[in-house]
């Protein structure tokens, strides 16, 4: 589905390059950008959710973004995409390719010249976009995307899969930085959380519909103390 083109930070830095503004109903979701971490030396339990996801959105006839990586997170959520029948797309910086060993059976594999370039790419494909459990490079891109929610540039359900808690203080400080107004109350709406992957369609189905205009409140109004 062709989506309008958004005068946005993406437009100025990447003129060439239309970013999607993931301004479409919640019911409607195609392709889903997952960020997830590339370590290889995890406990078993995040690689079975990671691979579950991949499963999950699998089954829901979803197609599927992700940093390209065969190792890791991201490499159990591919597998498990791929061996449900998505189509899984990569994306993934010249710079990485001798670090993160890319996944050797993707649908497509697109090679960026950074990572600027990567989370951007990845972003303006998606719908939706799902958080597994990671290090600083997932929290970089999941604070971008909730980051350009805030300002309306993009708009598609944003959801954490908080793999036995592992997400909680994250999710404490986001609540944190509502409650010390540094976002607004409406601003606890930009994402969900959920538990386990079964639940990831739903909460991306039934995800607080985003507007455009959200950068009218993207300034906190002052309240009284």
């Amino acid at each position: 589905m062709d989506r309008p083109r958004t005068t946005s930070y993406y437009n100025i830095a990447f003129p060439d390059e239309p970013v999607g503004d993931g301004s479409m109903p919640n019911n409607s979701i195609k392709m889903v950008t997952v960020y997830a971490a590339s370590s290889q030396d995890l406990a078993p339990k995040y690689y079975r959710a990671a691979r579950r996801t991949g499963e999950v959105l699998a089954e829901a006839g979803l197609s599927v973004c992700f940093g390209g990586g065969g190792e890791g997170l991201m490499g159990a959520m591919a597998d498990g995409a791929l061996a449900g029948g998505a189509e899984v797309h990569g994306v993934v910086p010249e710079m990485l390719r001798g670090l993160e060993l890319s996944h050797t059976g993707l649908t497509s594999l697109d090679v960026v010249s950074d990572m600027r370039v990567r989370k951007h790419r990845m972003l303006e494909r998606s719908d939706a976009v799902v958080t597994l459990p990671g290090g600083c490079g997932t929290y970089e891109e999941v604070f971008e995307a909730l980051t350009l929610k805030r300002l309306g540039e993009w708009l598609g359900p944003i959801v954490l899969v908080n793999t036995d808690g592992f997400y909680d203080l994250f999710i404490r400080f986001l609540e944190h930085s509502v409650r010390e107004r540094f976002m607004g109350d409406e601003h606890a709406n930009m994402w969900s959380v959920v538990s386990e992957p079964e639940e990831i369609i739903g909460a991306m189905r039934n995800a607080h519909e985003w507007s455009s205009d959200a950068l009218q409140f993207a300034n906190v109004t002052a309240r009284p103390r």
